[in-house]
């Protein structure tokens, strides 16, 4: 069910806080899901009429969404769930509810997704070396190579790297960075 207004959320720790508690969220509400989210909760103005940019409640959000997981890699994990909404989910609910309820085989993905978890299982990819790569001439459409990298993530295949300084998308099999027995099926 969904949360209203559990927290009042105004810094990273709050956040943290906030991700442990409900166990998994949102990062922005979604109708289609009963799932608590980051947007519901944070307590910061949006963008201001005449303001430039997002708004402090946006840029915040968005900036926890890949802080969280960094500063707290053992704590909490950020991915996507099937039909692609992002989440934040503690590393325990993870290992014992998501994944085993939601782990697919990567040869059970498309052909798209199979070819381009290939490339970042020799080495991590960000989004823009995976479109180079895998369309150098650009016959593959931005949008379908962005839905094969959602299929490998919300089939918990690759996860975006939770390295603090990397600031770009960086994509690297589930496995190099979470500690779930994975099959070795490709």
């Amino acid at each position: 069910m969904k949360a209203s207004a559990v927290a009042k959320i105004k810094t990273l720790e709050q956040a943290y806080d906030f991700v442990l508690k409900v166990k998994t969220c949102l990062i922005f509400g979604s109708d289609s899901s009963p799932l608590p989210s980051l947007w519901d909760n944070v307590d910061l103005p949006g963008r201001q009429p005449g303001q430039k940019g997002w708004g402090k409640k946006v840029e915040a959000i968005w900036v926890w969404k890949n802080e969280l997981p960094a500063f707290f890699p053992d704590e909490i994990f950020y991915g996507k769930l099937p039909g692609g909404l992002a989440v934040l989910m503690c590393l325990d609910h993870l290992q014992n509810e998501h994944y085993p309820a939601h782990h697919r085989p990567v040869s059970s993905c498309k052909p798209l997704a199979r070819e381009l978890f290939s490339l970042i299982k020799s080495e991590p990819h960000t989004s823009a070396e995976l479109c180079r790569a895998i369309s150098p001439e650009g016959d593959i459409s931005k949008s379908r190579i962005n839905t094969a990298v959602v299929e490998l993530q919300t089939t918990l295949n690759i996860v975006r790297c939770n390295a603090p300084e990397i600031k770009r998308d960086t994509w690297l099999p589930f496995g190099d960075q979470y500690l779930i027995p994975e099959e070795e099926d490709e």
